[in-house]
């Protein structure tokens, strides 16, 4: 049987008691491992984990062929003002329905995050969501205003969610399946 190729891989260790695998945005490989976990073991993982590892490779491979330009100055700044005002629209919009009171609403700029919801319910959003199209605009400020009932994505949560949007399967996987694209354009 042939064995699997051994990608390269920056390891970071710490106090944590299992192994994790991760690639980044830009198609590195990092494996975090416990402080005193034998690199043959890591290596073994490292091999196990190929197939998965070959594909989100090319994966991120295939989006940087189908790559946006990055957004200009005065582009950030023009989706911007879009954002500051569509997005507390929505969320006014959608309290009600899901039920639930918010604090503060801020745009910004965000690598990694499409959105997020503090304990004392304010609400941040990136400004790329306004090149999303508008449900899945929705279904990120019907998630964030869902964790005003749980801070966390159990069953619970997805209930929640789901019963403001039924559809928000379809809404979550375009997000997931294009979303890189939009974040790319920060660069």
């Amino acid at each position: 049987m042939p064995s699997s190729p051994l990608y390269p891989y920056t390891l970071l260790r710490s106090k944590r008691k299992t192994l994790a695998l991760q690639i980044t945005r830009e198609g590195e490989i990092v494996v975090r491992s416990p402080l005193k976990l034998p690199e043959e073991e890591i290596r073994r993982f490292v091999a196990e984990k190929s197939p998965w590892i070959q594909k989100h490779l090319e994966q991120i491979s295939a989006r940087h062929s189908q790559a946006l330009p990055p957004l200009s100055p005065e582009e950030r700044v023009r989706l911007g003002n879009i954002a500051l005002q569509e997005i507390p629209r929505r969320v006014e919009y959608f309290a009600p329905l899901v039920g639930v009171d918010y604090g503060r609403i801020t745009i910004r700029t965000q690598h990694t995050r499409w959105g997020s919801c503090s304990s004392k319910g304010n609400l941040n959003f990136n400004f790329l969501l306004v090149l999303c199209p508008p449900e899945v605009l929705d279904y990120v400020v019907v998630h964030e205003l869902c964790h005003r009932l749980e801070m966390n994505h159990s069953a619970r949560f997805w209930k929640e969610v789901e019963r403001v949007l039924p559809d928000y399967c379809s809404r979550r996987g375009w997000l997931r399946e294009k979303g890189g694209l939009l974040l790319d354009r920060l660069k």
